[in-house]
């Protein structure tokens, strides 16, 4: 909210903004230090006093994330002589002197301490005499004095000797660009040739910690170690200075620009599509029309002309435009036309409930009694209405209908045999009918979420299916589309159509109609060496694993279609 109304009203932005950094080291430092960035970008006349209240409360931070934001702050949007070194001071300050690995007499102490800690308190008995003559055991319970390990290295030396390498890569990226930016605004040769020197210490001690440290962030190494050397040449070699300078001091600036840009480009068409008015369609003293509750003798005169509508919303095509083209579209030949009895099946999906509109056609010269239509399923679908044993005359035909619940979104199958007994020849005879398949797609409905809620159920579900990507489609933004609309799902990251690029990463989100979620990220890369073909892989997520599996067949499939429809 605070957020929100600094937008709107920026004569507060500056109050609110120096109120709001002091909690910076609080539990709601992200969502503070996001708001900071905002503001620094869409007002520059505050970037100032907003700069100079950072560097000053850097070394108060205490969450990496918030830090990482911090460090890349100052790196972008320092572009005066003072803001410059005294941020530089600042982070090289904190940072200390490499090398940023935990010493062999340090590490011993902590473990020392460690041990100590684990050992636990010790139980001494043993009996005295009271001072009446009698006996008494007494029990003493002695802990070791344990030697506190007094750690006052910065807040920023400690994330980095933690082994955060993606830290370690943003400081590089920031003390590049201040280095790069130093002689623009005015800083002396000299100092800039010394910050040149600290930047490239800092930078080697950081690939060192990297390379020996063992953390979660290990995969890491090899980016940070690439994004190190491209830092490095960037302040040694003139001509990559002069090739690499604009677009380090620019164009991380601009993506920003344009992705805060979207972001308000989106709130504005979300509320705008709140504030439309909404059509009344009846009002407070119109009566209610139930047609099942009219008695027989009302329906026998009177035409409620809404029935059609009725038993459109009913059936699920009051939006679908032909009826004709959307029956046929689930209209599924169950028996061959060579068969003594030919079978085809109508199915309607309504969320939880599928039913099955069998038409039967004897086309044999005999009457055919006992003829039952015998369903199973495979999935988590239940048969809830059997059809009934039928009776059918020669060259005759009949509709038998059935009844099948479904209780979660996976993808079912539906199988079974007609059997029937000749009446005149008194022979059994028996049809196996073909499999209907239930499209996982019957039940996925396109949604949308916060980045923030994204991410904290992508860390909470356990259902993982991985897709390798292997298609024909060569342009990254036009495979992401067949993606989001061959899976109904909505793409929650925000990207230019018009810029070109090798690689490309998203996430989607989609939910059904029982309530489970559905997330998927895609990163697919165009890869030159591959002759120009998208490689990289496509991650599904759910809380169940049958969705997962499900929707992991569904873009299997998807991208094993695509080739012979492209070449059409």
């Amino acid at each position: 909210a605070i957020h929100g109304c600094a937008v709107r009203f920026p004569d507060v932005a500056e109050s609110v903004v120096h109120t709001l950094m002091d909690f910076l080291s609080s539990d709601g430092g992200m969502q503070v230090i996001i708001f900071v960035r905002a503001i620094v970008e869409r007002y520059p006349d505050l970037r100032p006093a907003i700069l100079s209240k950072l560097i000053n409360t850097v070394d108060e931070v205490t969450n990496n994330n918030v830090m990482c934001i911090c460090v890349w702050i100052l790196g972008e949007y320092c572009e005066t002589t003072d803001t410059v070194k005294d941020a530089f001071d600042v982070v090289t300050e904190q940072l200390g002197e490499a090398p940023f690995i935990v010493q062999a007499d340090e590490k011993k102490a902590q473990e020392q301490a460690a041990v100590e800690a684990a050992k636990g308190p010790k139980m001494v008995t043993k009996n005295i005499v009271l001072s009446d003559g009698t006996y008494a055991t007494q029990t003493v319970y002695s802990e070791p004095k344990i030697t506190a390990v007094l750690d006052n290295s910065p807040q920023l030396r400690k994330m980095i000797i933690g082994g955060d390498i993606f830290l370690g890569t943003i400081i590089s990226s920031c003390l590049t660009k201040m280095c790069l930016r130093a002689p623009d605004v005015g800083v002396d040769a000299v100092a800039s040739k010394s910050m040149t020197v600290k930047a490239l210490l800092v930078m080697c001690g950081i690939v060192k910690m990297a390379e020996v440290t063992v953390s979660a962030q290990k995969s890491s190494l090899a980016d940070c170690s690439e994004r190190v050397a491209l830092c490095c040449r960037a302040l040694l070699d003139p001509k990559a200075t002069a090739l690499l300078k604009e677009t380090l001091l620019t164009e991380g600036k601009m993506s920003f620009a344009t992705f805060l840009k979207n972001v308000q480009e989106k709130d504005s068409g979300d509320t705008k599509e709140e504030s439309k008015e909404e059509i009344v369609t009846a009002q407070p003293d119109d009566l209610i029309h139930f047609r099942q509750l009219r008695s027989l003798t009302a329906q026998g005169g009177d035409l409620d002309l809404d029935d059609g509508s009725d038993l459109a919303r009913a059936t699920g095509y009051a939006d679908g435009g032909s009826l004709l083209s959307n029956e046929l579209s689930h209209v599924y030949q169950l028996s061959g036309f060579a068969d003594p009895v030919y079978a085809e099946a109508f199915v309607t999906v309504h969320d939880y409930d599928i039913l099955l509109e069998i038409l039967v056609i004897n086309r044999t010269p005999n009457t055919l009694a006992n003829l039952t239509v015998e369903l199973s399923t495979m999935g988590d679908m239940k048969i809830v209405e059997r059809p009934q044993s039928q009776t059918i005359g020669p060259l005759d035909q009949i509709t038998i209908r059935a009844s099948i619940k479904v209780s979660s979104t996976e993808t079912g199958h539906i199988f079974g045999t007609i059997v029937y007994e000749d009446a005149s020849t008194q022979e059994k005879g028996y049809i196996n009918l073909n499999d209907i398949h239930m499209d996982i797609m019957d039940y996925i409905r396109p949604a949308t979420c916060t980045d923030e809620v994204f991410r904290s159920m992508w860390a909470e579900f356990e259902w993982e299916n991985k897709v390798a990507i292997s298609t024909s489609i060569a342009d990254l933004i036009a495979f992401l589309d067949h993606i989001v609309t061959s899976t109904n799902m909505s793409c929650l990251t925000p990207h230019d159509r018009n810029e070109k690029g090798s690689f490309l990463a998203a996430n989607l989100y989609a939910k059904s109609v029982f309530g489970e979620d559905a997330l998927v990220n895609v990163s697919v890369e165009k890869k030159d060496d591959n002759d120009g073909k998208l490689a990289g892989y496509i991650r599904i997520r759910s809380k169940t694993q049958g969705i997962a599996l499900s929707l992991g067949d569904r873009i299997t499939s998807v991208q094993r279609g695509l080739q012979p429809n492209k070449k059409q």
